[in-house]
Order: structure tokens, then sequence, then C-alpha cells
């Protein structure tokens, strides 16, 4: 069983922990194998009705295939797509599963889709460790992001490409040429960029992308935050702010854009049930919006897990890590009332979700909307979430460090997590002698606890073999 494989983890709640387990056992049968005319070397995971390999979903996909200890390599997933690289730099967004070839739309005549290949790939090397990797994969990364300066980079130095390069899906975005979302995920393939050179001790690459991510990050504070309403917008051609909000603008949390003080007031709109704040956080479109509905309609009141997977991502940067678990665990509540409407018959996961109410969004805009299984938003939530900010685990095998984040002291942990040939489990518990956490490790590494209810934290290395250590000792 695929279950054996993975790590094991452990919450109070089981309906979480049997969401983990059976996502695990979704993706193993999902999984499928390349074929000599579809050129992919290699297994990838699937869909249903899956017509193209796209990148979009194959960069989320990557994001909690890296929890399989490598029993689901996310590795080929983008590879798939460094191999077709063309000779000026391009890498297309979508390839048809038939025979490989790139597939165009009239509304994105060059198939970009949101460049995130950087951002990925550090995730990587702090998962799985392997630095040989980045250095052989610069290279592509680079030549990608000179073609896609050179296609879409306008003299004012931000970039325009047509709003269907930006998966936002079927909310309303009528003039709007320099879009917000896409700009910014630039800026966070720039600074991921500058960040991978730091690790391969490149200072010239390091320097060149810090340079690049500073100069967009100056121009989308100075042409499209607004002071008014305290948000950024897109733009037009005429760089005038087109004023509708979406949830593509917080991809700017993500690439760090938004001072401490815009940020407060960019989050304020996901506290606010008038907003964003819907009870499963977080829809396409505000409640405000004219746009949004209670039914979903597709992107726009719906909510997509990859959207708030991406919100809860950029929450942390700004340190609001109890408002973004509670963010999780609501929206995993949402996908599980969903699974199980009612006691006797089992649901599915879908690519969107209702505002303020079980079930998923619905639309007649968008064909085959809302897509059932498709575990690349799905397990963003299911897994990523799940480990990350349900359970609060950062974990960096180069570093050899594992943080663990609680708001308060509850029973919860992971078993049998790979750190690079060192299977580790944290568990926490109550006993007799109060709150214990036990650690078993095959290798020495640093493990820093941080309960924020207790005002304590404290760092430790770890050896190998078990130990224990009781909360009330720190």
């Amino acid at each position: 069983m695929i279950k054996d494989l993975v790590p094991f983890v452990h919450f109070y709640d089981q309906d979480f922990v049997d969401m983990y387990d059976r996502s695990w056992v979704w993706i193993d049968e999902l999984w499928k194998q390349g074929t000599e005319d579809n050129g992919f070397s290699g297994s990838y995971l699937s869909y249903p009705g899956q017509t193209t390999f796209n990148q979009y979903l194959s960069c989320f996909s990557a994001l909690f295939l890296v929890y399989s200890n490598l029993n689901n390599s996310p590795f080929p997933l983008l590879d798939y797509f460094y191999q077709k690289q063309e000779a000026n730099g391009a890498i297309r967004g979508e390839y048809s599963i038939e025979n490989g070839k790139p597939v165009f739309s009239a509304s994105n005549p060059e198939g970009v889709f949101p460049p995130l290949f950087a951002y990925v790939e550090y995730g990587f090397y702090h998962k799985v460790g392997n630095k040989k990797r980045l250095k052989e994969i610069v290279p592509v990364l680079e030549k990608y992001f000179s073609w896609v300066q050179a296609t879409f980079q306008k003299s004012n130095g931000l970039f325009s490409v047509p709003v269907s390069a930006c998966q936002s899906g079927n909310i309303p975005r009528d003039h709007v040429y320099y879009p917000l979302d896409f700009n910014a995920q630039l800026a966070v393939n720039a600074l991921y960029m500058s960040a991978i050179g730091d690790i391969l001790n490149d200072k010239e690459l390091s320097f060149r992308y810090k340079r690049i991510y500073f100069s967009l990050k100056t121009r989308i504070n100075s042409l499209m935050w607004d002071n008014e309403s305290k948000f950024y917008y897109d733009l037009d051609i005429k760089e005038n702010r087109v004023h509708n909000k979406f949830i593509g603008a917080y991809w700017t949390l993500l690439a760090e854009i938004p001072n401490d003080e815009r940020a407060a007031s960019m989050i304020e709109y996901l506290h606010d049930p008038e907003e964003f704040g819907t009870d499963n956080p977080f829809p396409g479109v505000p409640v405000s919006s004219p746009a949004f509905s209670e039914g979903g309609n597709g992107f726009c009141g719906g909510v997509l897990p990859v959207n708030t997977f991406i919100v809860i991502k950029g929450l942390e940067r700004y340190n609001e890590f109890v408002f973004a678990r509670e963010c999780a665990i609501r929206h995993m509540y949402y996908l599980l009332d969903t699974l199980h409407p009612d006691a006797d018959t089992i649901g599915d996961v879908w690519e969107a979700y209702l505002p303020n109410k079980e079930g998923f969004a619905t639309t007649t805009e968008i064909e085959g909307f809302p897509r059932r299984r498709l575990m690349p938003y799905a397990g963003l939530v299911t897994i990523t979430l799940m480990i990350e900010n349900i359970i609060g685990l950062d974990i960096s095998l180069p570093r050899k460090t594992v943080n663990w984040t609680m708001p308060s002291l509850e029973a919860m942990g992971i078993e049998n997590l790979s750190l690079k040939r060192n299977m580790i489990t944290i568990l926490s518990n109550k006993t007799e002698r109060g709150w214990e956490i036990r650690l078993e490790s095959e290798k020495l590494y640093y493990f820093t606890i941080e309960i924020l209810a207790e005002n304590k934290k404290k760092t430790l290395p770890i050896p190998s073999g078990k130990c224990s250590m009781l909360i009330d000792k720190l």
C-alpha cells in the first residue's frame, strides 16, 4: 500500500488524517507512465479527463509530491517542460498528452503560463537537498526568464501578457494590459532565482536577479498600489488602475512586495466577511464585487484550493502563522464536508468549492467546470498545508533543521518522514509527566520547537536513536 511508503501524519481530528491518507491512495491510482509519442520519459500524476501536460498544474503537484519520500517523484513533472525548451528559451504552458506538441490558443498565442519554476526548485532543494540539480537547471531557468523578458516586458519595466495566461478563469478582467498576478509571479521567480544563486554561491547570479526583483517590486508598488482602497490592481494599456479586486492580488504577499503597513491592509480584507473573509477562505473575487456568486460561478465566488494555498503561503511571509493555520483548517473542513455530504455517500474532491456552504462551485461559463479529483490542487491542501500549516512543520534538509510551530499544545506529529536517507518521527502527546515530544531519527539534526500560546521556543540537537523532551522543562 502507498500509505506504508509515505510519511504518516497524526492529528487530533482523525478525518484530517483519513483525508491525507486517501489523497496518497488517489495519487497512486492516478499515477501514469509517459509514452514514446508524448515524449514523457517517466511517470507523472494525471487527472480525470486530462488532455495536456499543464505547466501550472505540474508546478503545484511538485509542491506536495516532495513529501512522498520520493515514491512518487516530483522531478519528471518539471523536467518534461525543461526538455521541451526551444532555442529562444521558450517553454510553453501546455503540451499535448497524445503527441507532446505545444498547445496554443487564440487568446494566448505564445502559450505563456505563470513562471513558477524557480519557486518550486527552491522548495525541492530544501526538501530533497540536491544541489547538483540546481546547478544543472539554472541555465534552463535563465534562458526561460530571458525569453519572458524579451517577449513580454514593456518600456515601463512591467510585463504584459494575455489575461488567459494568468490562469484566473472567468474572473472579469476586461481592459487589463498589465496583469498584477503575472507581474507578482515574475517577482516571486526573480526572488527565488536570487536565492538559488546564494545556495550555489554564485554572487553574480544572485545579484542579477535581486536587481530584477527590486526593479519589479518598485514598479508594482508605485503603479499598481491604490492608496485610497489600500489594495493592488491590474493596469490598463494607459497604466490606469482597473479597480476590480481579485484573489490574484495576494501573489504580492508571496513575493514580499508590500511593506508591513500595506500588507496589514491587504490582510484586513481577508478577515472581512464582506470582502474575502468568507466561511470557506478565499473566493476569487470579494463578496463586495458585482461578480461574486454564492453558487461560485466558476472562479468568481468559487474557492480554489490553489488560491487558498497561495494566500496562506503569503500570510506566512508576514508572520501571520495563526491566521494562516486557521484558514487552512477551515478550508480542509469544506473539502471534507463535500467529500462526505451525508453518512451514506462518498463524494469527491473538486477544482473549486462554495464560499459559504458545503459543496462544489459550478458555472455555465467554463466547459467541464469544476474538474473532479484534480489532485494537483487538492493535494496542496490535504498534504502540503496539512504538514506545513495544520501540523506546522518547516523542514530543510540541507540545513538539517526541522522547525515545529504550534499555536498551542495538541496531540499531533509525523512518522517516517525521509530527510535524505534519514527517517525521522516527531510526535507530541500528553502523558502522566505532562506534554511530551517523542523523537526518533537515524542521524543527528537540529529541532526547533515554538509554542506560540506559551511563548516558548527552543532549539536542540536531536541525536540518532530515540529520545523525548518534556515541554514543561523547556
